[in-house]
């Protein structure tokens, strides 16, 4: 197996230059070109909760999918997290999963089939709070041992975590690799590596990087951040 993921905070489709474009985001990630990607912020804060991405322009105009979680008829995701397949990729299973909050926060979970093997992939935006954050990775993980699925898993998201080895990301064991890419926020001039991907000891990393374009260096607050693996 070997694929390609990427985590992006979308900020509302929202760029530097303050206007809303969908299709500017399409395009950035049509340049990463992943084969599953983790949105962050894809969906509206009040009302109806709809996708800031159309899902038509996703099905008609793009190679992947929406990860189905059928939580509201006019959204993608769930608290703004949401996940894209390349199609082709089976989608076995998908659920959104509740993290300890104080303000709308939440998982996105899928267990997909590429090239005929199982991966387990997750995708979320953690709190400000450091505690928080703790609490709520900890949830991540829990749910993964407890829900009876197999296979290598993959975590990735905005984890608005500054340090890399502190904090939350002590949750993490022998058992899991943290992948830092790089310094992805703010996007104009990055200082800090607050997005991140964390894969299984069965995936090997083989490349991970910042996506810098001078697309998505407009395209939102955030770069994304991607990851190659095998396994």
């Amino acid at each position: 197996m070997r694929l390609k993921v990427a985590s992006y905070n979308i900020h509302k489709a929202v760029g530097l230059d303050r206007r809303c474009d969908p299709d500017r985001i399409l395009a950035v990630l049509r340049e990463i070109d992943a084969d599953v990607v983790a949105l962050q912020e894809a969906d509206r804060r009040f009302g109806d909760r709809a996708s800031v991405l159309p899902r038509q322009a996703i099905d008609d105009h793009s190679p992947w999918r929406a990860v189905p979680l059928r939580t509201r008829a006019d959204s993608i995701g769930w608290h703004g997290n949401a996940l894209l397949v390349r199609r082709g990729i089976e989608v076995v299973h998908a659920e959104p999963v509740a993290l300890p909050m104080l303000e709308p926060r939440g998982a996105v979970f899928a267990e997909l089939l590429v090239a005929g093997k199982p991966l387990l992939v997750a995708g979320m935006h953690l709190d400000l709070s450091g505690l928080r954050r703790r609490h709520q990775l900890r949830a991540v993980l829990d749910h993964l041992a407890r829900c009876g699925r197999k296979g290598p898993a993959v975590l990735m998201g905005d984890f608005n975590q500054w340090s890399h080895a502190r904090g939350a990301m002590r949750e993490f064991n022998g058992d899991w690799t943290q992948l830092v890419p790089g310094n992805s926020f703010p996007s104009r001039q990055p200082v800090a590596a607050l997005d991140r991907i964390v894969v299984s000891a069965q995936l090997n990393c083989t490349a991970k990087g910042v996506h810098h374009s001078a697309l998505s260096a407009l395209a939102s607050d955030h770069l994304p951040v991607f990851a190659e693996l095998s396994a």
